[in-house]
Parts: C-alpha cells; structure tokens; sequence
C-alpha cells in the first residue's frame, strides 16, 4: 500500500471502501494487527515520542482521521485521498461484518456506555454479534485482556481508551488477546451509544468537526490549541526542509 509520510507517521493512501476492504481481507486470514486512526493531536503526540510514533508506524492500517492531516498533506507535497474518520471506518467495518456473522468487542467508555452503544448497534447491523463489553476504567490491563477472553474472543474489537492508551494497550497486548484486529477509536463508543451527538453533516462536509465540538465542549480548548502547533511545524517543514521524522 502506497502511503504518505505526515511529520514521520506513515499514512496509507486509502479511501473509505479500500480500507475496509483491507480490514475484512486480514480478519477473514486471520492475521492479527491493530488500525490507528491519527488527527493532528494524535501526529503531533508522536513527534517527542519515538516508542509512540514506532506504535503507530506498525499499525496495519493507519487512516487519515482529521481534516487538518489531509492538509498537511498537500502542504507537504504528499498524497492522501481523503479523510477517513474513524467512525465511519467503523460504520462501514460493521456493515460488512454483520454479512459475515463475525463477533465484536467493545472496550472502552465510562461504565455501561459500551453496553448501550452494543444495544443500539445489534440493532442498526442485525447479523453483527456483539461478543462483549468492557468499560474503559480498569487499574490493570490483565483486566481488559480477562474480560475479551471470558466473552469467548472476537474478529473485531474496538478499543476507545484515548490517545496514546489505546494505541499502547493494542500494540502491547495484540498476541495475547484472543483477537484479530484492533481498532483504535477514542470516544466513538459514546457515538454509537448515543450520548454524544456527531457534529451535522454540513459541518463534516466542511472538515469543520473539530470546530463543532470545540463550541460543545469549550474545555477541548487546550488539546485543540495542538492544531496550530502542528500546522506551523507542517509549514516550517514545508519552507525550511527539516526532518519529517
């Protein structure tokens, strides 16, 4: 797969349907692996974080989830066809799993959110069976593992514990977790549960997302303050050369 160095992460040049279809091919071999979906936070975590950047670099997919990575791309002379969020990555993953009567794991979210956004999603995909839940506050990892286990394994997990936790957590645990892919999703289980809304389609459509949740939720001010740093590193890059990591 063709792919597109952002500031030392290593996108793949996929769209929606073409990372599906990659995602279905490795669970139908059975060949385990775990996808990232990075935004400009989650590039901009990596760039004084080796140990980060290398997790995220081995990633069997690495999808493009913010608007301000596509741009980042254009600047920087590399190419990406497009955004793809990972709630939609998501949407489309469970379409075609519930075809397939493949089994799914939800893991993160505050307690009893992963258990509402698997009634609402047994509902929208009939076919997609829910392994099991697990909520995202646990003191150590071997409980998370023990649950995935006692619910009999799954093809597909979601694990929405936060940047870099999830990542860390999927990379660390991916041999012995009775999974084949992993999806890292940050806050998609409160989507799918319904107790967050997704921004309007205008907004998505105008790559303003992160703008709508910044006017719902103002204390997001300090994270979204990494977008300008890393736009000016883009365009330092761009201007002066320097190193993409």
């Amino acid at each position: 797969m063709k792919t597109a160095n952002i500031l030392g992460v290593s996108f793949h040049n996929l769209t929606l349907t073409e990372a599906v279809d990659a995602a279905m091919e490795q669970i139908r071999a059975g060949k385990k692996g775990y996808v990232v979906t990075p935004n400009p936070e989650i590039v901009y975590l990596t760039l004084d974080d080796p140990v980060f950047r290398d997790i995220v670099n081995r990633a069997s997919l690495v999808l493009p989830d913010g608007i301000g990575v596509i741009y980042a791309a254009r600047i920087l002379g590399e190419t990406l066809s497009g955004r793809v969020p990972g709630v939609d990555f998501a949407g489309a993953l469970m379409y075609r799993m519930s075809q397939e009567g493949m089994r799914l794991f939800l893991l993160g979210a505050k307690p009893g959110v992963a258990e509402l956004a698997a009634e609402n999603l047994k509902k929208k995909y009939p076919g997609l069976i829910i392994a099991g839940t697990r909520d995202g506050y646990f003191k150590d990892d071997q409980e998370a593992i023990d649950a995935v286990k006692a619910a009999g394994g799954a093809d597909v997990m979601f694990t929405c514990l936060g940047a870099p936790k999830q990542e860390k957590f999927m990379a660390g645990h991916m041999n012995e977790l009775p999974v084949t892919l992993s999806l890292g999703l940050g806050g998609c289980l409160d989507v799918f549960a319904g107790t967050v809304q997704r921004a309007p389609d205008l907004f998505i459509k105008l790559g303003l997302e992160w703008f709508y949740r910044l006017l719902k939720q103002p204390s997001r001010i300090g994270r979204m303050m990494k977008l300008p740093k890393f736009m000016l590193i883009v365009l330092k890059t761009r201007l002066f050369g320097g190193k993409k990591k």
